[in-house]
């Protein structure tokens, strides 16, 4: 059987009892601390990721990737949308008006965008039909003055289907009794709930009732929301597509209205990766120390294996292998326990929550209602790598040092 000497006596080395318990206590640590290291950067790179992919699903799924806006009401969107639709990266086009104003109900004020959407067409850019809790899009007709709300308004007033809801504009109308403001009834024939902040903030009407309200011409929308193949490339897309239209328009895309929360996610997924890596770094000095006691007490044993024709390599090499068994357990029962966490992760908070009768993300407060996680397993090559590489680089001094142990004094004084 080939057994090479430096990796046969390196093993021989990490399985045997040692006089100095305390050495073997600090390669528990270094191992412990490895493995924690491991297991802790998965699992927070996972969540980071996970956070990465929900609001990349839910908010975007909601939010358009792109808006075409006319400086004036368009009057035949439609054929504006035949234009657009020719284009390879456009997916689906929709209708939309804008209107910034305060839902009222029973003294209860709540801020909110009320969007007016074509029912049909809406479900070609938006994930919202996918989200009803009650009631459809399709119960949204023109001239009934119907409304879709968020599961967090419809909380917070204490309604259902069928209730009444005041919408009230940020503009004012001259009567004869003096200045009010402007506001509709709507009743609600909708709820939705996508998990996120946007369950507090907006609100669906017809887009007929949303021109009439806003004084506009039938059939005059303020612009046409765009869904791509690849949301990334939504600048350079919008762009292209207000340059080789007719007519006044300009581009709205999503990178303005939510680019900074995706640009934050990034920036906190690397600097905890590069905080979460001292933990690393400090199991690999753990392991320096350890070799180094080792070599220490094994000094004698050293200069006997020199004195029976062991070169300074095969020295080397024993402690080199003694070190990086200890890399090596500890990086695979760290990457193990991580990728099992990181899998589960969402089931056992949300069982927590349960069990404790709280709530840790609420989405009054947060984009999501829950702790998300998408493993990616390149993520985990590269840690469990970079764990290894770390501990491989952690034995090379003190090997060093053990290489270079004179026999003759080594034996002095056993």
């Amino acid at each position: 059987m080939f057994r090479p000497l430096p990796f046969f006596i390196g093993l021989r080395y990490t399985r045997a009892k040692r006089r100095n318990h305390f050495i073997s206590f600090i390669s528990l640590i270094s191992m412990l601390g490895l493995t924690l290291g491991v297991l802790v950067m998965i699992l927070v790179l996972s969540v980071m990721n996970g956070f990465d992919r929900e609001l990349r699903t839910r908010i975007l799924g909601m939010v358009p990737h792109a808006s075409i806006n006319g400086y004036q009401p368009i009057d035949d969107w439609r054929s504006l949308a035949t234009q657009l639709e020719q284009h390879p990266q456009v997916v689906g086009v929709a209708p939309f008006i804008q209107m910034q104003g305060m839902l009222t109900h029973n003294g209860s004020v709540a801020p909110v965008l009320a969007t007016g959407i074509d029912p049909d067409a809406e479900q070609r850019v938006s994930i919202l039909g996918n989200h009803m809790q009650a009631g459809s899009l399709e119960d949204l007709r023109e001239g009934e003055f119907g409304i879709v709300i968020g599961e967090l308004i419809a909380r917070r007033f204490g309604v259902q289907l069928g209730d009444k809801l005041t919408f009230v504009m940020p503009e004012a109308s001259v009567t004869p009794a003096g200045v009010f403001p402007r506001l509709k009834r709507f009743h609600v024939v909708g709820i939705f709930k996508v998990g996120a902040e946007l369950d507090a903030s907006m609100a669906m009407v017809h887009v007929a009732d949303a021109a009439r309200l806003s004084r506009w011409e039938p059939g005059q929308v303020q612009g046409v929301r765009l869904q791509l193949h690849d949301l990334f490339q939504a600048p350079s897309v919008a762009w292209d597509l207000v340059t080789t239209l007719p007519g006044s328009y300009y581009a709205q895309d999503w990178t303005r209205s939510h680019g900074n929360l995706f640009a934050a996610i990034r920036m906190e997924k690397t600097m905890i990766g590069l905080l979460l890596i001292l933990i690393i770094a400090v199991a690999a000095f753990n392991i320096i120390s350890t070799l180094v006691m080792v070599v220490t007490d094994k000094k004698a044993d050293i200069a006997i294996l020199r004195t029976l024709g062991c070169s300074p390599g095969t020295i080397m090499g024993i402690f080199m292998v003694q070190g990086s068994v200890i890399g090596v357990v500890g990086t695979l029962v760290g990457g193990v326990l991580g990728v099992l966490a990181a899998l589960n992760v969402s089931e056992m908070v949300a069982g927590l929550e349960k069990l404790l009768g709280i709530q840790f993300l609420s989405s009054d407060v947060y984009f999501i209602s829950y702790l998300p996680s998408q493993l990616i397993w390149t993520d985990v090559i590269v840690i469990c790598g970079a764990a290894l590489g770390m501990s491989f680089l952690a034995t090379l001094y003190p090997a060093w040092r053990a290489s270079r142990t004179e026999p003759a004094e080594a034996l002095r004084y056993d």
